[in-house]
């Protein structure tokens, strides 16, 4: 990457009162605020880092934006994996270059933007999406923070059990952020090599529970850990040291197991805890309707499918638009 900023980067503003706007240059157009403007061209050609004057006086510190900024502004058909657990997903997972990740859903693709840089160029990360508008946004995304749709990435349009095991590939690691991982297993334990880690997302306690005791019922993995991320900053200024107010609470839980070798038999833990009985009543509470999986409408995943080609497009990395062709077949 070039030191100079240049047209067609998103570059990172932050105002005298630390307000972040993350804009995307282009030569002759303007930044404005309810303060002044700032034209384009300043930046353009301007070091990383550097500090320009708006119309009114007011400095601004320009920066490229972090991949943890970058996601945290992307469009977003579907909520994302927040930066805390994607590092967590990545040292948990143990994810290395060269690796091969299966990843299912892509959502808005953040998740599979740090994946890749993980995994690197000689490793490949393969991620499965039942929609296809949220595979355009995640598309779009990822080409506009790498300038291109990497080759070693591929979306695989639809259900991962049913499509994994056409597939016959050894996945060194598998990622499941779904309403419903617990019915991917028999696919994933196929595909996983031994001494694989299966990492697992979810967001609530039952779904928690099940994906666990579903993976301890085939008898194929290590005891699944779970754990969740919480971060508390703190603010520090002089002899003023105490905690922000605000802190990132919980977004998921992260469950971990890791595949054991054909026939191997997962020896007895030392103390055995309690089981906890349920009935056919509870399990119903756990299926992915009474969960209540919310759907935008069409018409909401189109627009930010459009932004995000839009980002795409800026970057220097046009993907193909056939949403036209597909609005007049509708």
């Amino acid at each position: 990457m070039s030191d100079a900023f240049r047209a067609g980067e998103r570059v990172q503003l932050t105002g005298p009162r630390g307000r972040l706007n993350t804009i995307t240059l282009e030569t002759g157009k303007i930044f404005h605020t309810h303060r002044g403007t700032l034209a384009h061209d300043v930046l353009i050609g301007q070091p990383d880092g550097s500090v320009v004057t708006a119309s009114n006086g007011d400095s601004y510190l320009a920066l490229r934006p972090l991949l943890s900024d970058y996601v945290m502004s992307m469009p977003r058909g579907a909520a994302i994996i927040y930066p805390k657990d994607a590092a967590q997903i990545l040292g948990l997972a143990d994810i290395f270059p060269g690796a091969t990740v299966v990843e299912a859903g892509v959502g808005s693709g953040a998740l599979s933007l740090w994946l890749l840089r993980a995994i690197g160029p000689t490793g490949k990360l393969l991620s499965f999406e039942r929609r296809e508008e949220f595979a355009d946004i995640a598309r779009g995304n990822v080409a506009g923070f790498l300038g291109e749709v990497p080759t070693n990435w591929e979306i695989a349009l639809g259900d991962l059990a049913e499509e994994l095991p056409e597939r016959g590939i050894k996945a060194d690691r598998v990622i499941l952020d779904m309403l419903a991982p617990w019915e991917c297993l028999p696919a994933v334990s196929a595909a996983l090599a031994s001494g694989g880690v299966l990492l697992c997302y979810v967001a609530t306690v039952t779904q928690l529970s099940r994906v666990a005791e579903a993976i301890r019922a085939t008898g194929l993995y290590t005891q699944p850990e779970s754990s969740e991320t919480m971060i508390r900053g703190w603010h520090i200024e002089g002899l003023a040291v105490r905690p922000e107010h605000r802190m990132v609470g919980h977004t998921g839980f992260l469950l971990t197991a890791r595949r054991l070798a054909p026939g191997a038999v997962l020896p007895p833990p030392a103390r055995r805890t309690s089981k906890t009985e349920y009935g056919e009543e509870d399990v119903e509470l756990w299926t992915p309707g009474a969960l209540g999986e919310h759907v935008k409408s069409d018409k909401r995943m189109r627009k930010v499918a459009r932004e995000a080609r839009a980002i795409a497009d800026q970057a220097g990395a046009p993907l193909d638009d056939t949403s036209d062709d597909k609005e007049s077949e509708r």
